[in-house]
């Protein structure tokens, strides 16, 4: 096993001609696939990793001025390919952020991606205001011309405050609104574990990270084709982010709207959501 392999906890498994890789989102790490991975193992090689920062990764690997922007995760993902000897084009399933970190690495090396399986993503955090503080409908949004939501600096710094004073308190009150349901909630309780296990210093830049990532100048130059895949009832990314990505990204792209709750669907839907990714994932969109 390779440098990077090992920093990220690569794991390959299944046989296939294709490869599939899937990346997680924020708070969560390559277990949030349990669900979809033995759907995957008999057609497709699938690569599973954990992004850098995330709970089962060493944290003193951690570099904070590498990871203040996207471009820190998606070198990471090139260089997990390059490591694995990745040159046949792949079929990318991003969750939230590491949608986003496949949209950027697709426009440095197109012919590395197939087409790109988008769960949950946004090209501009700033939209998710009443869902990263920790409230519901008693927040609203503010608008510009052409997008939906955004935040002022002193929201932001009482998320950031909420972070720093107690991490685990401000966590536990998260984990149900992300996944969408109580704390005796299965899914609840695993989202909760994974976002325990992240160093409260890391998460909070990881965070910071986020929210300071802006795709929308740029979603015209990514030229794959995508399949953009949403909850109906999403606390982080309203229904109207996927159309706004399907307008605006520079390939074909796909929207599905899904009649699942939740940020996480895949870990909290199983049962609805699981049989739409393989979907997306063995069939192309008609052109």
């Amino acid at each position: 096993m390779g440098v990077v392999e090992e920093a990220h906890n690569v794991r390959v498994v299944g046989s296939g001609e294709r490869t599939v890789v899937l990346a997680h989102g924020f708070g969560t790490d390559q277990s949030v696939w349990k669900h979809l991975v033995p759907h995957l193992v008999n057609e497709y090689r699938v690569v599973l990793f954990d992004n850098m920062g995330a709970g089962p990764t060493n944290p003193d690997y951690f570099d904070f001025e590498r990871y203040a922007s996207l471009q820190g995760y998606v070198l990471d993902l090139l260089a997990i390919f390059e490591e694995l000897a990745i040159t046949s084009p792949v079929i990318y399933v991003g969750h939230s952020v590491s949608g986003a970190i496949g949209l950027i690495a697709s426009i440095h090396r197109p012919d590395l991606f197939s087409k790109i399986v988008l769960i949950s993503a946004s090209p501009s955090p700033l939209d998710c205001r009443h869902w990263w503080l920790g409230h519901a409908s008693s927040l609203g949004y503010i608008n510009d011309a052409d997008y939906y939501g955004g935040f002022d600096q002193e929201e932001l710094d009482q998320l950031f405050d909420a972070m720093k004073q107690n991490y685990k308190s401000w966590a536990s009150g998260w984990a149900p609104l992300c996944v969408g349901g109580d704390m005796e909630s299965v899914a609840v309780q695993e989202f909760s574990r994974t976002l325990f296990n992240i160093r409260p210093d890391i998460a909070m830049s990881v965070v910071q990270t986020i929210f300071h990532s802006d795709l929308r100048g740029i979603l015209g130059l990514v030229s794959v084709p995508c399949h953009i895949l949403q909850s109906t009832k999403d606390l982080a990314v309203p229904v109207v982010v996927s159309e706004y990505l399907h307008k605006h990204l520079g390939g074909d792209s796909i929207v599905e709207v899904m009649p699942s709750d939740g940020h996480l669907p895949q870990l909290s839907s199983p049962e609805i959501v699981i049989s739409v990714i393989l979907r997306h994932i063995r069939f192309d969109i008609e052109t």
